[in-house]
């Protein structure tokens, strides 16, 4: 039987097509590196991706990240640290008299060969990945693991950087490829998973690159780099992010898709021009990472009553607040309560941060003319029962909205807006007519986010007078409530959270249901002023009133409430 391959394998595997595999094999026949080890370095496909091609292709088992001990296996002798890292073999158990070794090159049997004269056991040999190895040979074996210092210096030592033409394209993209640079860039995404990061931000200046994690909505300042590596990690981003790897002067906006621990991520990379090199943000996004509104902050009425307005067979229903408060992850928890196996779903979104089964998502592509309102005009003749629109940015989006919401559709969007009632106002400053927006809207969603006190050094604190006084005041949904009984919580700090005292987020909520009343005050063009006063004596809970209620559950702080809610 005909062997097939590598290049045709991954092909049918779908991982890449024709073109890149034509552009792998000439940089390939320039560089002579193997073919497998050239895709993964271009960011073409991932490790473990091409681990388990390997291993199908020799029917030799791979070993992932999540399966190499804390400690090597208790061996008398072993290679020298120089022979493991050259040959990138490292022993990972012994079992039943059998040392099991990781290759990253399976086929050369020198390194079994060895580990077998050293040992005098026989071997069995796994297929590893390059880093993952290497990590393991400096965990076990080397000063300890591998350090963001450690690689600097490594890459050094290499003189990488020195005389760098960063006019010249293939110096840049042979930089960007050297092991060095890639764990580089590897670290910092993978201490950003560590540490629940949501955002990875690489900011040039005159002398120094500034790394900051954000966790939790706020940012940290976690490495500080010299300059000159400013070239060689933005090119390594670029190419895994498929860009312009000599663009610099406009803004490019790209994708990565990795896998690490066994898990799939998303990385939505942004970069800009500033004065001394270019921005670059990385949005790490877990596909999985869907929540319910359970588990989103929702008490059960609201969760009761919102779940009601999105199973309603047509009207819109709008998710406000400002950049960053979590209005998609509440969009998409909604989807996740509607019937799809019995009605047609389309979104169009900018981007497309989760890929949701069952339902159609577009990306919207304005150079080409495909925008919010282009895509919902053409959406709207597919038949949907639901249909998400990302944001509702303009006049034009805003009419096809409200038009299709009164047409039979169900429409769930966003707007910036400070508060539930105010995106009444937003879409009358559109041009939306009045008699339109309350014939179409069900109700509106407020929200922010903000930081949940960590449960391993939660405290009992007793808040000032003036404090407790105005929690009574304001908190005004608890009857009969004492200041003097208000007791509040918040974090010490501990490892488990970073001595930050908190861990994750939750939503404070204002859901303002639109009926009869609010109808004949939209018509009459009143101020939001009026209509939140309106909504107030209809039941709803302003966002200040939810944070005081998860204040007093002990969720989070009233430092955080003061953060993110207007007084």
């Amino acid at each position: 039987m005909k062997a097939i391959p590598l290049g045709e394998l991954i092909l049918n595997d779908g991982l890449i097509d024709e073109k890149i595999l034509a552009s792998a094999l000439e940089e390939q026949a320039r560089t002579g590196e193997k073919l497998g080890v050239r895709l993964v370095k271009l960011g073409c496909v991932s490790e473990q991706d091409m681990l388990r091609v390997l291993s199908n292709k020799l029917e030799i088992p791979c070993i992932t990240t999540d399966n190499y001990s804390k400690t090597p296996p208790a061996l008398d002798i072993v290679p020298s640290l120089k022979f493991m890292r050259f040959y990138k073999a490292v022993p990972i158990r012994v079992r039943n008299g059998i040392l099991t070794i990781a290759s990253a090159d399976p086929l050369n049997h020198l390194p079994a060969e060895a580990f077998a004269f050293a040992t005098g056991l026989q071997v069995d040999v796994v297929i590893g990945s390059e880093s993952d190895i290497l990590h393991a040979i400096e965990s076990y074996y080397g000063d300890g693991p591998v350090t963001m210092e450690k690689i600097i210096e490594d890459i050094d030592e290499k003189d990488s950087t020195a005389d760098l033409d960063i006019d010249d394209v293939e110096q840049l993209k042979d930089m960007a490829l050297e092991a060095p640079v890639i764990n580089l860039v590897n670290m910092l995404i993978r201490n950003a998973i560590e540490r629940k990061a949501s955002d990875i931000h690489i900011e040039p200046y005159e002398n120094t690159i500034h790394i900051r994690y954000r966790v939790d909505g706020i940012m940290y300042d976690v490495e500080s780099m010299p300059q000159r590596l400013h070239p060689a990690i933005s090119s390594r981003i670029k190419i895994m992010s498929k860009l312009n790897i000599a663009e610099r002067r406009l803004p490019q906006d790209g994708r990565i898709k990795l896998k690490l621990s066994g898990k799939s991520i998303d990385i939505r990379v942004s970069i800009i021009p500033t004065l001394h090199g270019e921005s670059l943000v990385m949005r790490l996004l877990d596909p999985d990472g869907v929540r319910t509104l359970e588990s989103i902050g929702f008490s059960k009425s609201k969760r009761d009553a919102f779940s009601h307005m999105i199973n309603q067979p047509h009207g819109m229903v709008l998710v406000t607040g400002p950049t960053g408060s979590g209005k998609s992850t509440t969009l998409y928890a909604a989807l996740s309560k509607v019937d799809i196996s019995s009605k047609k779903v389309i979104t169009i979104e900018d981007p497309v941060e989760y890929k949701l089964e069952g339902i159609n998502q577009i990306q919207v592509k304005p150079k080409i003319g495909l925008t919010f309102g282009s895509g919902l005009r053409s959406i709207v003749r597919q038949d949907p029962d639901v249909v998400l629109v990302g944001e509702i940015r303009d006049t034009e989006t805003a009419d096809i909205a409200i038009h299709s919401a009164l047409t039979g559709h169900m429409i769930l969007s966003t707007l910036h807006t400070n508060d539930a009632p105010g995106a009444i106002t937003r879409l009358i400053d559109m041009g939306v007519e009045g008699f339109l927006i309350s014939s179409s809207l069900l109700g509106v969603l407020a929200q922010r986010l903000v930081r949940v006190i960590c449960t391993n050094c939660k405290v009992e604190v007793t808040p000032e007078p003036e404090v407790r006084r105005r929690i009574a005041d304001e908190y005004r949904h608890v009857k009969d409530l004492n200041d003097k009984d208000i007791v509040t919580f918040r974090g010490k700090g501990c490892v488990e959270c970073s001595n930050s005292g908190y861990k994750g987020r939750t939503g404070l909520f204002e859901l303002m249901l639109v009926n009869d009343e609010i109808r004949h005050l939209i018509v009459e063009r009143n101020s939001s002023d009026v209509i939140r006063q309106k909504a107030i004596e209809n039941g709803m809970v302003t966002l200040r009133e939810d944070g005081w209620k998860k204040v007093l559950a002990g969720i989070t702080t009233i430092e955080e409430v003061g953060r993110v809610t207007l007084t």
